[in-house]
């Protein structure tokens, strides 16, 4: 069995969960290479600027890097403004989590119950694999104003052996990343990304995972939690 396909059978399913601390995220506004405005997010101290706009999904990458087809780390904010309640976020969760099991492996789940002001939010976390590289996906889905949002951040090692090297960021970072992700209290309102400008150019690269949610409906999730 290669080093590609033993990672992925086989990759840490909760033990990067210990020992460590909240990270602090804030969002500004700044100014990208391109020299125009843009929205840039502070996720655990790295700049993430704001770089490609189409249908609801909006792409930040750090300042470092800008190129699209090449990225390393990246945020990812869908807005489905047809998902308003706990059952249809549930739903929106559920879909997410069968396109990961198709493409990959599922290392984590988890659910925030829902209280009185507050509908359950949802965690998934999965390694997801291609012939050039893998990619460790943090998904959150949650209502922000009444809009759901899923918010991914997306960690890829690129080359046939990428193997080992995700499995030693996963130990140092996953549990940083995680918490950071959940803790998130400043997330863009839907109101402020529906101003950004619409990009109609950007180099091709492999959809982002958040975005693959068109499968069966599965059962794990659900508002109650």
């Amino acid at each position: 069995m290669n080093l590609r396909k033993q990672f992925v059978g086989g990759i840490f399913v909760g033990s990067y969960l210990l020992g460590f601390s909240p990270a602090s995220v804030s969002m500004a506004q700044s100014t990208d290479a391109r020299g125009k405005e843009a929205m840039t997010l502070d996720f655990r101290g790295t700049d993430f600027v704001h770089r490609w706009l189409k249908d609801g999904q909006n792409e930040f990458t750090p300042r470092s890097d800008p190129d699209l087809s090449t990225w390393r780390d990246m945020i990812t904010v869908n807005v489905h403004e047809s998902v308003a309640n706990g059952d249809q976020l549930a739903e929106l969760a559920n879909r997410i989590l069968s396109n990961y099991q198709r493409r990959g492996k599922i290392l984590r789940t988890d659910s925030k119950p829902r209280i009185a002001d507050r509908p359950a939010e949802h965690l998934i976390v999965a390694a997801l694999g291609d012939p050039n590289f893998l990619e460790a996906a943090f998904a959150r889905c949650v209502l922000v104003n009444g809009v759901g949002f899923v918010t991914a951040y997306s960690h890829r090692v690129y080359g046939q052996a990428a193997g080992p090297a995700m499995s030693e960021w996963l130990k140092t970072n996953g549990g940083p990343v995680e918490r950071a992700l959940m803790e998130w209290g400043k997330l863009p309102s839907p109101a402020s990304l529906k101003r950004l400008p619409k990009t109609s150019n950007r180099r091709h690269r492999i959809t982002n995972p958040a975005r693959r949610h068109e499968a069966t409906h599965c059962t794990t999730f659900s508002q109650h939690m």
